[in-house]
């Protein structure tokens, strides 16, 4: 396929990249030239896709097989590239997110699930939620049944620049005894940026639209899964000490962003690691183990260092004195 990657040098964008080059696409970026460097064999325009002259000066006249993009900002710029784009390539597919879903997410919903209320012209881009849900509104209104809109749960992998695997990863690189959340079997559910990369590639040739859960079967991995995993990789042997959800909420810790890709057990934060995928593995999406990604991750940052922390997302991570304190708690 002749791809444009709308981004393509962060994270999921670049794992696009790299897969599509492998899959022997031909592909274009678009970007604004900031972060990172296209990779050989890739074309590369630069263009602040922000404004709408500078994007339809950029784009020319030219036409696309597919187009991908993995915009998280304001609604309205996804809606001038479709706006110039729909006529001129075949699909268009859109890393959204299942943050689109109303909150609490029931758990095990499905892509039928309510929705957020969004509009696709909206210039805004603090809302998460509603930024993704109106890139999807303006993708569809331009699109139809040539878009595919990826509703993509937690992503894990090289290249994130969120920072909650890399952060695991460089806290049990120090050693010590690590408070670790919850319970050791408690399910996870996530996606390896590469497999979402792989399936909306292989989704755009054979011309797959509408909306999927893109992320693995809950109970892909398990927390004491994923940190076993990370502290094996890192070598530092470090102690795993398993501190219960009460212990963690007396702590005055939070879940998730303190303590990164870990979620309570309760019906607030069920239906994040247990959402209906049935959809996406019927149409083909494939998941590697949990030892992979987490191998793969660790080899990246040794390779790359830490990627600077993103000004759109809260920092990830847990404060030394907060974990010494919940430990101290626990004892």
């Amino acid at each position: 396929m002749n791809i444009l990657v709308l981004g393509g040098t962060r994270f999921v964008g670049r794992a696009v990249v790299e897969r599509a080059l492998a899959r022997g696409d031909e592909v274009t970026m678009l970007n604004r030239g900031v972060t990172g460097t296209a990779p050989a064999g890739v074309e590369t325009i630069t263009a602040d896709r922000t404004d709408p002259a500078a994007l339809r000066g950029a784009l020319g006249r030219r036409e696309w097989d597919a187009v991908l993009d993995t915009w998280s900002g304001a609604p309205r710029v996804v809606r001038d590239a479709c706006g110039l784009l729909a006529g001129r390539a075949g699909h268009y597919g859109y890393v959204s997110s299942r943050s689109v879903y109303r909150w609490p997410m029931p758990i095990g919903a499905g892509e039928s699930a309510p929705v957020v209320d969004a509009d696709p012209g909206d210039e805004g881009d603090q809302d998460y939620a509603a930024a993704k849900r109106g890139g999807e509104l303006a993708v569809l209104a331009a699109f139809g049944d040539r878009a595919l809109l990826a509703r993509a749960g937690l992503v894990l992998g090289p290249y994130e620049d969120i920072g909650r695997l890399p952060w695991w990863l460089r806290r049990l690189e120090r050693g010590g005894r690590v408070l670790a959340p919850g319970r050791p079997g408690r399910p996870l559910q996530y996606v390896d940026a590469r497999d979402l990369a792989a399936w909306m590639l292989d989704g755009a040739a054979r011309g797959l639209g509408g909306a999927f859960n893109v992320v693995g079967p809950a109970g892909i991995a398990t927390m004491g899964g994923l940190l076993e995993a990370a502290r094996q990789v890192t070598g530092a042997g470090a102690e795993l000490v398993w501190t219960p959800a009460e212990v963690i909420e007396q702590a005055g810790i939070a879940p998730w962003v303190e303590l990164p890709i870990w979620l309570p057990e309760d019906a607030e934060y069920g239906g994040m690691h247990d959402g209906d995928v049935s959809a996406a593995l019927a149409a083909g999406l494939a998941c590697r183990p949990v030892e992979d990604t987490v191998t793969d991750t660790w080899d990246w940052l040794r390779s790359e260092g830490d990627p600077p922390a993103r000004p759109d997302r809260p920092r990830h991570g847990l404060s030394p004195d907060k974990e010494e304190k919940a430990l101290a708690m626990l004892a």
